[in-house]
């Protein structure tokens, strides 16, 4: 079955990549970078078939059993530009170019000067022949990676500057996962690229985890009422252990003060959350958003360049308070 998704996978690739992607190469002078393109353009299909997927099954969902009713459309929309940047590879495309072409040059030298490559399935013998536990392996190690980056965005007064972006959203829906300023998406598609290569992930692997966490992740951001029970909410993340995670004066502050901290930052799985002590498992759907936007009126932006401006004015600690 895994083999047929492969091929099948592969086959779209190329026929998208020679009737589209490789034409439009060659019109617009850029024949030397095949390569890249070609890599590009199966995130563009990935991202394609996640946005039917998302469309198919979870938005469905959300007319079904939905937290709220939808009022702000208009922020809706911004969410679904934020989504189609990311799912259709715009920002991967650059990332390519620019800080991951940096990252792939440093651990070329790190390799000529023999630093070593580490492959942590190879820890455990066999554990590297068997492809599903691999995977495994490497999903939850990368979840781990995931959470501590999250407690560092709720941690650190300069990168909550950034991250609270994702945070003032107060009608979350399908589309908000991707709802997050540019230069923190950059932060932390950085740490993700080190630790893969740190780590041994392949490209493949990385591409299979990226895609789960992406659409986990857009299924705990959807509009639904929805949770897994008292057993299910503590192996996996559900909307409504997610929408505490996002809920005024819960997700984003310590208990009981205004501070930094927070609950629920786990992203596929709540046991670093349980390990750790931020596991808020309360049967609530709470309102969301930041608590200052809602206090003291602090502005967030309408408009994608105008929460981007905004953010990096908070980040650089002008006109904001941490």
């Amino acid at each position: 079955m895994i083999e047929w998704l492969i091929d099948t996978f592969s086959t779209l690739q190329t026929l998208l990549f020679e009737s589209v992607v490789q034409p439009l190469a060659f019109a617009w002078g850029a024949g030397h970078l095949l390569d890249v393109a070609y890599e590009g353009t199966g995130w563009l299909l990935i991202g394609l078939l996640q946005i039917l997927i998302l469309l198919v099954f979870i938005a469905p969902l959300e007319k079904w059993r939905p937290s709220e009713p939808v009022t702000d459309s208009n922020g809706v929309k911004v969410d679904v530009f934020y989504t189609l940047i990311h799912r259709l590879g715009l920002f991967k495309l650059v990332m390519f170019f620019t800080f991951e072409n940096a990252v792939e040059t440093v651990f070329g030298m790190l390799r000529v000067h023999g630093f070593p490559t580490f492959h942590i399935d190879s820890f455990w013998p066999g554990v590297s022949d068997i492809a599903w536990v691999s995977f495994l392996l490497y999903l939850v190690v990368f979840d781990f990676v995931h959470y501590l980056i999250h407690r560092g965005q709720h941690q650190f007064n300069r990168w909550w500057a950034l991250h609270s972006l994702h945070h003032s959203q107060r009608q979350m829906t399908l589309w908000t996962d991707n709802r997050n300023h540019l230069l923190d998406d950059v932060i932390t598609a950085l740490i993700l690229s080190v630790v893969a290569k740190l780590i041994g992930v392949g490209p493949g692997q990385f591409i299979a985890l990226v895609v789960l966490s992406q659409l986990s992740e857009s299924f705990q951001h959807a509009n639904i009422r929805c949770s897994f029970g008292w057993l299910g909410d503590r192996l996996f993340v559900s909307p409504r252990f997610h929408r505490l995670h996002h809920a005024i004066g819960i997700g984003h502050e310590s208990a009981g003060r205004k501070t930094l901290g927070g609950h629920n930052f786990g992203v596929l799985f709540p046991w670093w959350d349980m390990m750790f002590r931020t596991v808020d498992f309360s049967n609530r759907y709470d309102p969301t958003g930041v608590r200052d936007q809602v206090e003291e009126g602090r502005e967030y932006g309408q408009s994608f360049w105008a929460q981007q401006k905004l953010g990096f004015m908070r980040f650089l600690g002008k006109g904001t308070s941490s």
